[in-house]
């Protein structure tokens, strides 16, 4: 306790709770009685402080010296000491922003609905090749189907060339429900906020510093790492390239996927596009059904209850 105002609250926490007297209160806490009972005579300044908080409101920006210039421009007499007491006092200091400025986007709800393209998932996983340069690699995962729809290794990967390949990949697959992603500066430039408006594409942020909500792609990056880039020494970008690819082709066609009840992702795509194809048909699921032996069109109303 250092300054009067904490001593002159100690000393009336001793005289209120241990019902002290004034003299032995300020003996304990070594203040003046004085002190203890001065009162500020000072003017409310209602006028100026108002002021203050009309130019700080103006000036959001402004700090108490710009506008301690101000208030003397407009014919306020006051010292700079006076100025910075008023403007802490009323709570005008200015916010500090902490870094870059980052898209929201609107909240993704968890899939209720099985079906591909329902939601994406991109993002980076960085290697380096045989000589010593980095290279990246952009990968698109449907999240559903947990196939791999693009995974483009290059030294440099733009906004503007993600823009581009998510482009071709629409083009090849359809457009998705929402694309799902972190705050990388490649999904956050102008070129990527400007391509997702002219595509009509919704587009969702994950919370800064929280990778598990775009957990699809990371365990799909953990698997490409553990599987393929920790276990290949890449000579250069084009070897690199073909190494990828064919690990896509295997992840996607022949590799069992423990989450799809170890089926692969291609072929679990395929059944759930059936599925959905006959429960839009009903006529040809009947016809299907006839066609069928009889053991087969008893094990089908279980497949049907389990996939709807």
């Amino acid at each position: 306790m250092v300054g009067p105002a904490a001593k002159r609250e100690a000393v009336a926490h001793l005289q209120t709770v241990m019902d002290l007297l004034e003299r032995r209160a300020c003996q304990i806490v070594g203040a003046d009685r004085k002190m203890v009972r001065y009162r500020s005579h000072r003017p409310p300044d209602t006028e100026l402080r108002a002021r203050l908080r009309d130019l700080a409101n103006e000036r959001r920006r402004f700090g108490y010296r710009r506008l301690h210039v101000l208030l003397r421009h407009e014919g306020h007499l006051v010292n700079r000491k006076r100025t910075q007491r008023l403007y802490r006092e009323e709570g005008l200091s200015v916010r500090q922003r902490r870094g870059r400025k980052r898209p929201t986007g609107a909240r993704a709800p968890i899939l209720v609905e099985a079906k591909p393209n329902a939601r994406w998932s991109v993002d980076f996983v960085s290697d380096q090749l045989a000589s010593g340069r980095r290279f990246r690699i952009f990968n698109v995962v449907d999240d559903v189907t947990k196939e791999c729809l693009a995974a483009i290794a290059d030294t440099s990967i733009s906004g503007r060339r993600v823009a581009r390949e998510l482009a071709d990949v629409i083009r090849r697959r359809g457009k998705p429900d929402l694309i799902v992603s972190d705050h990388g500066t490649e999904f956050t430039s102008n070129a990527m906020l400007a391509w997702t408006q002219d595509a009509g594409v919704d587009w969702h942020f994950i919370a800064p510093g929280k990778p598990m909500q775009n957990g699809f792609v990371e365990s799909f990056n953990g698997r490409m790492r553990d599987e393929l880039l920790n276990e290949t020494l890449f000579y250069d970008l084009d070897h690199a390239r073909a190494a990828v690819a064919r690990w896509i082709g295997a992840y996607n066609r022949t590799r069992p996927h423990s989450a799809l009840g170890y089926m692969t992702p291609a072929a679990y795509a395929a059944s759930i596009t059936a599925t959905d194809d006959r429960l839009r048909n009903p006529d040809q699921l009947r016809r299907s059904s006839v066609a069928q032996p009889a053991h087969l069109r008893q094990s089908q109303p279980v497949t049907l209850a389990s996939a709807g």
